[in-house]
């Protein structure tokens, strides 16, 4: 099946040009879209989702704002149940945000981004984590261990977070701020700062 798809793939570049081929993906995005957005609690005017999620929980839970964009291979989950157990998570997607390849939003509790939010690829912004840290959760397996969250995340406007960036907990971050590529971010973040490691500090502040 793999080779007939690539030999139809094939023939399309002697029967579309780069253009048109651009434009028939973009009507796929547009379907895929409109199918998905039904979900969501609110979902944005010409916000978009491209070619697909890698995980969708809770979308009932989840709303988006205005021309927003979602790269491929994002994950969102509002967990409303783990192993048992309820949540009553919220996330909430200001206007004009753009999420690269592979970011992944996960709450059980609240995270709210402000506009205007731009990310690189392979960023995780968790409320939770699986279990509390102790001897008695350690001997379970991670996947069977209750959700834990020690409050919610909200994030300002304007915010840039770089590749492979983590932002994990009860943060706060400030509008304008810049998270660097491979920071880990577990206390807040003043606004017009620029953070930078793991964990993350403040190499510069305006």
């Amino acid at each position: 099946m793999r080779k007939i798809l690539q030999y139809i793939g094939h023939l399309w570049a002697y029967l579309f040009s780069p253009k048109m081929a651009y434009y028939l993906s973009q009507t796929g995005n547009y379907l895929y879209t409109g199918y998905y957005s039904a979900h969501f609690k609110r979902w944005g005017k010409r916000s978009m989702v491209q070619k697909g999620w890698a995980d969708l929980k809770g979308a009932e839970c989840i709303e988006v704002g205005d021309d927003c964009m979602f790269s491929p291979n994002s994950e969102l989950t509002a967990w409303t149940s783990y192993r048992g157990e309820k949540y009553h998570p919220s996330i909430i997607i200001g206007n004009g945000c753009t999420f690269r390849q592979r970011v992944h939003i996960t709450a059980i509790n609240r995270i709210q981004i402000g506009d205007n939010l731009l990310t690189g690829n392979d960023v995780l912004i968790s409320d939770n984590n699986h279990g509390v840290i102790d001897k008695g959760n350690m001997q379970i397996r991670p996947q069977d261990r209750t959700l834990s969250s020690k409050g919610g995340i909200r994030i300002g406007n304007n915010v840039w977070i770089g590749d492979k960036a983590s932002i994990i907990g009860k943060v706060t971050i400030g509008d304008g701020a810049v998270i660097g590529a491979n920071s880990v971010v577990t206390k807040d973040v003043p606004a017009y700062a620029v953070v930078a490691g793991s964990p993350a500090k403040i190499v510069k502040q305006l």
